[in-house]
């Protein structure tokens, strides 16, 4: 039964390697135990450009290769000069098929996908989950994005008091 793997090749390599696996699957007569092979990419709006929507890819440095594992087929992949290893070493672990799933939403543009993990903003109420602090409620003061960091206003004693948090370091 044919799953979907991940390997990891080199970065900008990844076109290539596609092209060269499915050149060495046909000399080799290896068709039936290989599917699709991928490089993740989706369409990326840029607001900023000429041409609005370009590919780029999704997991730089990763391929997903639909194939049923046998011997031959992990030493015809593993031999790639340009390939590192498969994600999960000598016995490589499928994808699930919800994983599959959601990377396939991905390409479509179906699901979002945020360079910025949760955004902050002044006068939002957090909850400060780590330091000195842990455990107080605060309202945020001030946001620097560029060094990850919030000025949250504490009541501390009965007075409020500026206090400098790391994002990691709040909770919605």
């Amino acid at each position: 039964m044919k799953r979907w793997y991940v390997v990891q090749v080199f970065t900008g390599f990844e076109d290539l390697v596609k092209v060269d696996l499915e050149k060495r699957i046909q000399e080799e007569g290896l068709q039936e135990l290989f599917g699709e092979i991928l490089v993740p990419a989706g369409e990326v709006m840029s607001f900023f450009t000429e041409n609005k929507n370009k590919k780029e890819k999704i997991f730089p440095g990763y391929l997903l290769i639909n194939m049923e594992m046998t011997g031959d087929t992990f030493r015809l992949v593993a031999s790639n000069p340009r390939i590192s290893r498969f994600l999960g070493g000598e016995s490589p672990a499928p994808l699930s098929q919800k994983e599959v799933e959601r990377i396939f939403a991905q390409m479509e543009g179906k699901l979002v996908v945020s360079d910025e993990k949760t955004t902050f903003a002044a006068g939002n109420e957090v909850h400060i989950s780590g330091g000195p602090f842990s455990g107080f409620v605060g309202i945020i003061e001030k946001v620097d994005k560029e060094k990850e960091r919030l000025t949250v206003m504490v009541s501390i004693f009965g007075r409020l008091t500026p206090v400098e948090l790391g994002f990691d370091q709040v909770k919605k």
